[in-house]
């Protein structure tokens, strides 16, 4: 039996539990994907993956509200050149599309390509592609997901960026292209 919930397409939607918070922000990282990063983690997730090392995030009204100057100072942070991009994890980004869409439709605004974003995600990308229009509008803005629920039994510690053998590193943009999964090769973006 699965150690996590398996939500049927548009089943969970962000406008039912994002409460607009999020749980830290840490700028200027080396651990969130490729690069130096920015990383925004939500808070909220209801995948409940057994292990999971974010536990307490997945509560929607953990953190502090996201608020206009949070927003800035992350723009901000990106206009370092040394910055390669922004990275959204949780928590569960696609159940905080609220505060996301907006974000990334600013930072593509003021970088356009110049800054990948990221974005880590419990849901696989097939179940991405089958659910709600807000989710798929995220989808389409990011650069790179790292895709599927955390499972203990498949934990491998070795893996870039990944905790469990059945994540996958996606590179969003071409998959949505080809129509099909294109996994991300270290060193495609910048």
């Amino acid at each position: 039996m699965d150690n996590f919930k398996n939500p049927k397409p548009k089943e969970w939607l962000a406008q039912d539990y994002c409460l607009g918070k999020i749980a830290d922000y840490k700028p200027f990282n080396f651990v969130d994907g490729e690069g130096v990063r920015n990383s925004l983690y939500v808070s909220g997730c209801l995948f409940n993956c057994k292990g999971c090392f974010n536990r307490r995030v997945q509560n929607f009204n953990y953190g502090v509200p996201y608020t206009k100057e949070l927003e800035n100072q992350i723009i901000e942070d990106l206009a370092h050149d040394y910055v390669q991009g922004l990275t959204l994890l949780g928590g569960e980004p696609f159940l905080s599309t609220p505060i996301l869409i907006p974000l990334v439709k600013k930072v593509r605004s003021i970088y356009g390509d110049r800054k990948d974003i990221w974005s880590w995600s419990g849901y696989y990308w097939e179940e991405l592609l089958k659910d709600s229009s807000d989710k798929l509008e995220l989808l389409s803005l990011v650069d790179v997901l790292v895709d599927g629920r955390f499972d203990n039994d498949k934990k491998d510690l070795s893996l870039q960026f990944r905790g469990s053998s059945n994540q996958r590193i996606i590179d969003v943009q071409q998959s949505l292209r080809q129509g099909q999964v294109s996994l991300w090769h270290q060193g495609s973006y910048h």
